[in-house]
């Protein structure tokens, strides 16, 4: 089944910030986790993803240990908080604007982030995008283990789990678009017919300008 894609990263993309740091930012300010551990290794590691230097799988082991340590009721309540205070207010109206030209040409639509479903899923829902690839929390017995489930979705990760989704549905890419804001999405970049570096940073900028790629703001 031919398909036309577009496809969105989430963080400083399509939101004006990252949610994965501010979840982490959120737990502090609401003192579930520790502040002065977890401020300094949460800011350690966004720098980290800045630097392309992030080792995906140690800090999705940080990340979703606070998921293992309470119940289901009690973290549905903290992330509806956290929709509302840290993200409505850097959801952009020029992204609703993007997604919706997108689908009025009768794309299909996909968020595809490293940053894990917990966090995602309510915002790809208020983005009105249907389908979602985001790193996979563990679950048994009904409670979140605070692991990752199969591939992370991060660099080639993204690839990869493109590729299952896609053989999943049955789906054949024609033309296609990848919007992100950073050189860690550069392996998907390359994948797709029409790449767009989107407020980039600097080492996707320079990437983008070789590679005469289009640039754009949503800010």
């Amino acid at each position: 089944m031919l398909k036309e894609l577009a496809i969105f990263d989430l963080d400083n993309t399509l939101l004006a910030g990252d949610s994965d740091y501010l979840w982490g930012v959120f737990l502090v300010e609401q003192g579930i986790v520790d502040r002065e551990h977890y401020e300094r290794e949460n800011l350690r590691y966004y720098e980290q993803y800045q630097a392309g230097t992030l080792d995906i799988r140690e800090f999705l082991d940080f990340q979703l240990r606070p998921l293992a340590q309470h119940d289901a009721r009690t973290l549905l309540a903290w992330r509806e908080r956290f929709m509302r205070e840290k993200i409505a207010p850097i959801m952009l109206p020029k992204a609703r604007a993007l997604i919706e030209s997108h689908r009025q040409r009768g794309h299909d639509l996909l968020i595809i982030s490293a940053t894990n479903r917990f966090i995602t899923g309510p915002i790809a829902e208020a983005y009105g995008v249907p389908d979602l690839l985001a790193s996979e929390p563990e679950m048994k017995d009904g409670r979140y283990t605070g692991k990752v489930a199969g591939i992370p979705c991060y660099r080639e990760g993204k690839v990869a789990r493109l590729e299952q989704w896609l053989r999943g549905k049955g789906i054949t890419p024609g033309e296609s678009w990848f919007y992100s804001d950073s050189h860690n999405d550069i392996p998907l970049l390359e994948k797709v017919t029409h790449p767009v570096a989107v407020d980039p940073d600097a080492q996707l900028m320079e990437y983008a300008q070789k590679k005469d790629w289009a640039v754009m703001s949503l800010r």
